[in-house]
């Protein structure tokens, strides 16, 4: 696998989680620089070192409503 994608949404409760898509992996932060860490650190637990992807990539999911 050369790249791993988390999804990374605001947390109802505060803060971010980001969840990687096909892989069991999820973490959560009080802040997006946390949060970046705290995901690169659960990549490295996941897999071994041959086997890790070389690249993870966060796609910010953001809602935003409208008033009609």
């Amino acid at each position: 696998m050369d790249e791993l994608i988390f999804s990374v949404e605001p947390a109802a409760e505060g803060g971010h989680v980001a969840r990687a898509l096909g892989v069991g992996i999820f973490t959560e932060a009080d802040d997006l620089e946390s949060l970046a860490q705290k995901v690169r650190d659960a990549v490295v637990c996941h897999y071994d070192e041959a086997d890790r992807p070389r690249v993870v990539r966060l796609h910010y999911v953001h809602d935003e409503l409208i008033a009609i």
